[in-house]
């Protein structure tokens, strides 16, 4: 669906992109990572056509991005609120879907449904200021797809909403995808990351610093720990134990067969195994090591 090639993007003596390259598959929840002022943002600008890179190409559909061409396939849904606080709801969605190139029949039946859907049948005659910061995220959800978009842009998309909003807003993301809707996820929540997106790019200082599948990223980062909750005294093996709490262990190896010894020697002694499962890292701490790795790191200019 997209495609970025060597793209560079600098402002005054800054490469806020610094010859950034990756590709988000078709269908795919892609999760555009990193910390404030990595270049997250002027990536996503690029991708819009809000400006455009100083070096490198955007394919779209394996075709050169053209805004003319190309706009009206994008939904983006920015972290800030774009919205018209003095408008009236129904009249400003309208408006909004037809800026896309529906006509006012078609918009009219999606607003339709996608008010019913969300529960916002009731809105159509109030005004953005009057809603709370969690109502007006809904809101401009429906703006981002109601034109269903072929690539749909996401940033930060859970910002004020309640646990329920979030779950409801969360389904409507994977039933797009299941639709083949490719979606762009940008976000600080990594917890979210690892629910929703499939693959990764992580960017810091203008550069990927990691990339890949989710599930992948996590064996590639893993130390070998295990968790090992047992009704049994585990003293032999004290060169194995990184921490303890009671009779909850957690237990470091090397291999296979070291962790095979150790439950061996429970069953042999007839220990109750209430637990024995391996330790995957989050993309929290996954992301707070690579961030601080590269932080004292000084990229080629």
């Amino acid at each position: 669906m997209l495609q970025l090639l060597h793209l560079k993007k600098y402002y005054a003596t800054q490469k806020a992109v610094d010859d950034i390259s990756f590709t988000v598959p078709q269908g795919s929840i892609f999760g555009l990572l990193g910390p404030n002022g990595a270049g997250k943002s002027s990536i996503l600008r690029m991708v819009t056509g809000i400006t455009m890179p100083d070096e490198g190409q955007i394919l779209f559909n394996q075709e050169p991005f053209d805004m003319a061409k190309h706009s009206g396939l994008i939904g983006y849904m920015p972290e800030e609120r774009g919205l018209y606080k003095k408008m009236k709801i129904g009249e400003q969605v309208l408006y909004l879907a037809q800026l896309k190139g529906l006509s006012k029949q078609d918009a009219l039946a999606k607003i339709k449904y996608w008010f019913q859907k969300l529960e916002m049948e009731s809105w159509w005659n109030k005004k953005v200021e009057d809603l709370s910061k969690g109502m007006s995220q809904k809101l401009q959800f429906v703006t981002t797809v109601l034109h269903q978009p072929k690539l749909l842009i996401l940033d930060e998309p859970f910002s004020g909403l309640d646990p329920v909003n979030s779950e409801v807003i969360k389904n409507e993301i994977f039933e797009l995808a299941k639709q083949g809707t490719t979606i762009i996820f940008s976000t600080h929540r990594m917890e979210q990351v690892e629910e929703i997106c499939q693959h990764i790019v992580l960017i810091n200082q203008g550069k990927i610093i990691l990339e890949g599948q989710v599930p992948e990223i996590k064996q590639r980062f893993k130390l070998g720990e295990y968790k090992l909750v047992v009704d049994g005294n585990l003293e032999p093996f004290t060169k194995f134990i990184h921490s303890n709490n009671g009779n909850e262990f957690v237990l470091r190896f090397q291999d296979k067969k070291e962790y095979r010894q150790v439950l061996q020697y429970c069953l042999d002694h007839q220990f109750d195994i209430l637990n024995f499962n391996e330790i995957l890292p989050s993309l929290h701490d996954i992301f707070i090591q690579e961030v601080e790795g590269t932080a004292g790191r000084k990229f080629d200019r």
